[in-house]
């Protein structure tokens, strides 16, 4: 792992020269970063008494995490997500830390964001959902096709609110968009007659989403049927509208999910970032190559994406267990 701060002091037996920023992102969220995690550990110390070990350890923890994230140009704290808090416990694994130690560093991170939320600087916890079972690093739940299927079909076509509700679920899943960016999309980032989206991921690149049928259906009956009610004589360029006529917030689809799940009995399984997690795992099992997954996913790093594959080989091995004579 490289070390890119002059001032963090690198492990013993790391020799290499401290090498100088010159990405503007990059800077942008190392001071922000190191700033939140200065004020972390200042609240250990002084609110919560913590021990001078625990401080330096957890220190040490909560740096070298944000030069991984400086590596990947992930802008601010609030925007990283569960992918890139598994990858780098991934990470870490591969490279020899013990599986105690790998713990401790999600202790660490877990209690930052926690910090971070309490505070107002985040929205969600990205470490919410993260398992460190049999020594594999697990995803938040990912559905089976069934489950899937159960839930895209709860919101129904009786009101607008449904159909919008039920276009934006579809096209979550059929492109394995992040929140920030379903929120985001505006009336001109969907292609229509070529049947596909733009999104704006992090660090603003952009990308090119192909639609299946059932979300361009879905979505084509959003803009022709519902979008309409929600406008209420105002203009507006968002794509997802709430009954204000403004687009729809996190927190408004966050209420959505958390509705349709319960209506699927799946509650307590369902999170936004499922559909995400769960369009990866299912292309991946579908025989797609990891490559495209990437591209689809707009991770900058395929040591991103590769994190799926843990998904995938855990799933195989519980049907083997379930199924085989001798499993």
């Amino acid at each position: 792992m490289k070390f890119k701060n002059a001032n963090q002091q690198a492990p013993p037996g790391h020799g290499r020269p401290a090498k100088k920023l010159c990405v503007s992102g990059a800077i942008k969220l190392e001071n922000a970063m190191r700033k939140q995690i200065d004020e972390y550990m200042n609240f250990l110390a002084v609110e919560k008494g913590a021990a001078r070990n625990t401080l330096e350890g957890y220190g040490r923890d909560l740096h070298r995490f944000a030069d991984f994230m400086n590596e990947r140009q992930v802008v601010e704290p609030r925007q990283v997500g569960a992918e890139e808090v598994v990858s780098y416990l991934a990470m870490l694994q591969e490279r020899g830390l013990g599986g105690n130690s790998v713990k401790r560093v999600l202790a660490a991170l877990r209690g930052f964001f926690q910090y971070l939320l309490r505070e107002k600087m985040m929205e969600a916890l990205p470490t919410a959902h993260i398992d460190l079972a049999r020594g594999w690093i697990r995803l938040p739940d990912v559905l089976s096709r069934e489950e899937m299927s159960r839930l895209l079909d709860q919101p129904g076509f009786d009101t607008p609110a449904a159909i919008r509700d039920g276009a934006m679920l579809e096209l979550m899943y059929a492109t394995g968009l992040r929140v920030s960016e379903l929120i985001s999309l505006r009336m001109d980032n969907f292609n229509r007659q070529v049947g596909y989206v733009m999104a704006s991921g992090k660090g603003g690149k952009e990308r090119i989403i192909p639609l299946g049928r059932a979300a361009y259906e879905r979505l084509g009956q959003y803009l022709d049927q519902a979008r309409i009610h929600f406008l209420k004589g105002q203009g507006s360029e968002s794509l997802f509208l709430n009954r204000s006529g403004r687009g729809l917030t996190r927190q408004g689809f966050w209420k959505i999910v958390k509705r349709y799940a319960t209506l699927a009995k799946l509650s307590g399984r369902v999170h936004p970032h499922t559909f995400r997690h769960s369009f990866a795992t299912h292309l991946l099992e579908g025989g797609a190559d990891l490559r495209s997954v990437q591209v689809m996913l707009g991770h900058a790093d395929i040591s991103t994406t590769q994190i799926y594959t843990h998904v995938t080989r855990e799933r195989l091995k519980e049907i083997h267990q379930k199924y085989h004579p001798r499993g």
